[in-house]
């Protein structure tokens, strides 16, 4: 584990998700682990996982709105290796975690991270012990994976996985159009889903963030238009000079 600005060439965060194996047991990597966020005492750790393809302006608003809720004591940008439900595409994965380094840098209260599992029952496994006993762990997530999350395909065992999983974690939901807020109410209403709703926390996402994608960024880099605006300054000249 690297401290301070943590892995300096995309070499080596390549080796380091090398050493990620999928099938193994939970595991965080860190890239960068940020000095001034959670020491000896447990505290509030707001964790954002995504492909990151790349990080957006999208998913800093995401944070800033999430940290009104939460107060977090340090945010951790995690990677997964692998996507439950994605395949890996776009931008490599060295390059995203270059690209969240670079963002970090300025940030002392960020760390950056690669986790080996896609599922969020086994990143707070791989997460939660980097960190004390006690530690407050919330995701920041869309509601269309908060769905996803209580989909019975993803677990041999629905029940057990989220109860582990809504015990030692809680979530912060995102909701774009076209879910209306009657939708979002009777989703946490449901049978499976009200004995956790006391742990999820839903924030509306403004059009003008919901119509932002990494998609998009994508597809005007290839085309050689403007990204002005779609991703964070500081990442902004590592893009168009790619």
């Amino acid at each position: 584990m690297r401290q301070g600005r943590g892995f300096e060439s995309e070499k080596a965060m390549a080796d380091l998700l090398a050493g990620l194996d999928p099938k193994g047991a939970p595991r965080l990597a860190f890239v960068r682990r940020t000095p001034a966020g959670i020491g000896e005492q447990a505290g509030h750790l707001l964790c954002l996982s995504a492909s990151f393809n790349p990080l957006t302006a999208a998913h800093v608003w995401l944070i800033q709105e999430a940290s009104r809720i939460f107060s977090p004591d340090e945010v951790l940008l995690v990677l997964a290796k692998t996507n439950v439900d994605k395949p890996v595409e776009g931008f490599r994965l060295e390059r995203r975690l270059s690209l969240l380094l670079r963002f970090a840098e300025s940030r002392p209260a960020f760390s950056v991270a690669a986790c080996n599992r896609g599922r969020f029952v086994d990143k707070a496994e791989a997460i939660l012990p980097h960190y004390p006993p006690g530690t407050r762990l919330a995701f920041i997530l869309g509601f269309d994976t908060l769905v996803r999350l209580f989909d019975p395909k993803y677990y041999a065992d629905l029940d057990a996985s989220l109860f582990a999983l809504f015990g030692a974690s809680e979530f912060i939901a995102a909701n774009r159009a076209p879910d209306a807020p009657e939708a979002v109410a009777s989703f946490l209403a449901r049978p499976d889903v009200a004995p956790h709703a006391h742990r999820i926390h839903m924030i509306q996402l403004p059009a003008r963030i919901a119509a932002m994608s990494a998609s998009e960024v994508r597809a005007r880099l290839a085309r050689g238009e403007p990204i002005t605006g779609l991703v964070p300054p500081e990442i902004h000249p590592f893009l168009i000079s790619a």
